[in-house]
């Protein structure tokens, strides 16, 4: 996917999937509070085929399988020796780094925790409450206060009692620390940004959620009064970044070394991507069967938990297309800088949220929000970045 091999105006999304994310992503909605009404203890079922640790169940089978083949696909794209190269491109990987790990994390927790805890807290509901995981580990009696929750028993396990909203404000952090790997792709490319450099920023902020996430994911939560799972935390970056990172290096080498890069580009990346899909639909479905009764009952949440995402996504875009410019950066180099800063990883957040609270829980909800706006405000912002490409033109050869 090179600049030189599609001229800029025939540039567009060629998969039917990506065109029509929101759209898919819709239909999952209505088809998993379908599936909740009519089959009510599918996804409950599902999700208890845990692997559990003293007692916990701490990871679902079945989205771990389905997390697996989301993430492997956007991994084994990933050409890791050209991430040596960054060098010549210092400048907007240093940007792309300093903006997603050292602002966004905490312009979302302060976005959101103005805009779920106070400005919307009564629209959400204040008294309104989630049940969520302990984290395992813990063995906390009735009654007993961990954060803002109050352990209850619960179809005979122990479970957190919080307010919905800090279960929200929960997957909104998830969502802020997960910098994009996979769709951020398109939006370069749709941008008609430089698609090398895209893919170089992609793998280290691969690399960087190794270390980072985990320790930023418990900082915010705690931050939060919401549980602290730092064993989960790291379990779930070993999991749904490290397993499909080491899978998709070790498998692109030794396919490449047998098959060729051609064989491998043109047939095996085109075998994964009805998978990668099917496996993403399937998971949004069971997430929104667990979640229908909250839906109907409340039809604006989705809307209550969009506002801070929409507001975080063009505030970090905003931010980082402005210091690209400071900076003196090519087009072709801020378009996937700011692409970056404002898309979110929402594949491993899901994960995530589900590892950690669980598959019923409102920041899982948030998160599948944060899949449902990406693709109407991402190409949103790939327009603006086309309108606005000549603000950086006396810029192209520096």
């Amino acid at each position: 996917m090179s600049n030189e091999s599609c001229p800029i105006h025939e540039r567009k999304m060629t998969s039917l999937f990506e065109r029509y994310l929101t759209l898919w992503v819709g239909l999952c909605i209505i088809g998993g509070i379908f599936l909740g009404k009519v089959a009510p203890n599918l996804a409950k079922t599902l999700d208890g085929m845990s692997i559990s640790v003293n007692g916990a169940p701490v990871v679902s089978i079945p989205i771990a399988i389905c997390l697996f083949f989301m993430m492997y696909p956007i991994m084994v794209k990933i050409d890791f020796f050209t991430v040596v190269k960054a060098g010549k491109s210092a400048k907007p990987v240093f940007l792309t780094l300093f903006l997603n790990w050292c602002i966004k994390p905490f312009t979302m927790y302060a976005i959101a925790m103005f805009f779920l805890g106070f400005l919307l807290k009564s629209f959400i509901g204040a008294e309104a409450i989630d049940l969520v995981k302990i984290p395992f580990g813990l063995d906390l009696p009735l009654g007993a206060t961990h954060g803002a929750g109050t352990v209850v028993l619960q179809d005979g396990l122990k479970m957190l009692e919080i307010p919905l909203w800090r279960s929200y404000l929960a997957g909104c952090i998830l969502l802020g620390i997960a910098p994009c790997t996979a769709m951020v792709l398109v939006w370069g490319y749709l941008a008609e940004g430089n698609d090398a450099l895209t893919l170089v920023m992609v793998a280290i902020n691969s690399l960087t959620m190794l270390v980072l996430y985990g320790v930023l994911g418990g900082f915010l939560l705690g931050i939060g009064q919401l549980p602290i799972p730092w064993q989960a935390l790291l379990l779930s970056v070993a999991i749904y970044v490290a397993l499909p990172l080491f899978a998709g290096y070790f498998s692109r080498k030794w396919i490449i070394s047998t098959k060729g890069e051609t064989w491998f580009k043109e047939k095996f990346l085109d075998v994964l991507t009805p998978v990668t899909i099917s496996a993403l639909l399937l998971t949004l479905v069971l997430l929104f069967s667990f979640k229908g009764e909250v839906i109907l009952a409340n039809p604006l949440t989705i809307v209550w938990i969009s506002i801070p995402l929409f507001i975080q996504t063009i505030f970090i875009f905003t931010l980082g297309y402005g210091a690209a410019k400071l900076m003196k950066l090519d087009y072709k180099d801020a378009a996937p800088v700011a692409m970056i800063g404002a898309s979110n990883h929402f594949e491993v957040a899901i994960a995530t949220s589900v590892m950690l609270f669980g598959l019923s829980s409102g920041a899982a909800l948030a998160t599948v929000v944060g899949v449902l706006i990406e693709v109407p405000v991402m190409l949103m912002l790939v327009s603006v970045c086309k309108r606005t490409r000549n603000w950086f033109n006396h810029q192209t050869d520096g």
